[in-house]
């Protein structure tokens, strides 16, 4: 699998970030990570060997995030399937009433045929004191029977529609059972990139996992609370009103923690970032990055304004908003605040225009 490391901080403070995975963020997937009482036996890692612990940190964390990604689409689409089951479930209840009342309307079509019947027709006129009424009666009964074959159709189509709606409903709660144990899994597959990532640092030794968490705090702070008077965003404009209502409220929500599923107002993962600052211009985005790449106009990284998306990644499980200046705001991963970032400091998949 391929590797896509995050932007580097200094040294190996970055090795801290998943110290600060908050009770939030575990809370909200019912995800306990393993503390300093529960680290693997054996000797503090080695200066030597803190590299190779820190690439496999990031690649757990770009694992999670991939997960999580999978995780919010599993549940945009539980949520849809949901709503097309209850739909459905409606349909089959009333066409079921529907079909009631057309089989007692042809049954009393029957009797009324089967009373009037018994006897040839021509017989009965040859044998009727009154022709002239008799031919008036069998007319109405060819109406009648007219009647009973229109109704026999109904019945007929309206129990096809019936059987259809019922084996669409059964369909749809077969797949919901696969998505539910879709999200199980996506759920314990970030859980066990979290567990793997705290025993790595629990490994560092307490000491110097304390120092480098103090340190990248510390350094994640000053990020996070950075202004534009600090930046040089350019002076390109928006692409539109509503973008730049949606950067204005992506910006307004820089130091806000990264939290797993979140899409805010208080926490946000990449996503859920993206989605409510688009609510915030009136927008409804699709809830993950992969289905946000799709949200709109792809343009070149090149044509980029300000509150475009930009897509990272190959598989797209990472966005962020173009701030202008070659920089965006984003949420990057456990452990970090909303923050900018250089435009470069991950792979480009894509930019989308809203």
């Amino acid at each position: 699998m391929t590797v896509h490391r995050r932007p580097q901080l200094p040294g190996v403070r970055r090795l801290a970030r998943a110290l600060a995975v908050t009770a939030a963020a575990t809370t909200a997937l019912g995800v306990t990570v393993a503390g300093s009482a529960h680290a693997l036996p054996g000797a503090p890692v080695e200066p030597t060997a803190k590299k190779d612990v820190k690439a496999q940190i990031d690649q757990l964390y770009d694992e999670a995030e991939q997960a999580s990604e999978k995780y919010n689409a599993a549940q945009e689409y539980q949520k849809r399937l949901q709503r097309e089951t209850t739909l459905l479930q409606g349909q089959v209840a009333a066409g079921q009433e529907d079909l009631n009342r057309l089989r007692q309307d042809l049954g009393s079509l029957a009797a009324e045929q089967y009373r009037s019947g018994g006897m040839d027709p021509g017989v009965r006129l040859m044998l009727d004191s009154d022709p002239d009424a008799y031919l008036a009666g069998a007319r109405v009964l060819d109406q009648a029977a007219q009647r009973q074959n229109d109704a026999l159709h109904q019945v007929l189509d309206r129990q096809r529609r019936l059987d259809q709606r019922r084996q669409e409903v059964g369909a749809k709660l077969t797949e919901l059972e696969d998505v539910r144990r879709t999200l199980a899994e996506s759920k314990t597959e970030i859980h066990q990139r979290l567990v793997k990532a705290q025993h790595l640092l629990n490994g560092l030794g307490t000491v110097e996992r304390a120092r480098m968490a103090a340190d990248d705090a510390r350094e994640a702070e000053q990020r996070a609370t950075r202004g534009t008077d600090r930046l040089d965003l350019g002076d390109q404009p928006p692409s539109s009103g509503r973008a730049a209502a949606a950067l204005a409220a992506a910006i307004s929500k820089i130091g806000s923690p990264y939290v797993y599923g979140s899409t805010g107002p208080r926490t946000f993962d990449c996503s859920g970032l993206m989605y409510w600052a688009w609510r915030q211009a009136g927008v409804t985005l699709p809830r993950t990055s992969q289905a946000q790449a799709s949200a709109g106009q792809r343009i070149s990284l090149g044509e980029a304004r300000p509150g475009d998306l930009v897509i990272f990644y190959k598989d797209m499980h990472h966005v962020g908003m173009y701030a202008g200046g070659g920089v965006v705001v984003h949420a990057p991963y456990p452990g970090a605040r909303v923050r900018y970032e250089s435009v470069n400091a991950m792979p480009v998949a894509g930019v989308v225009r809203v």
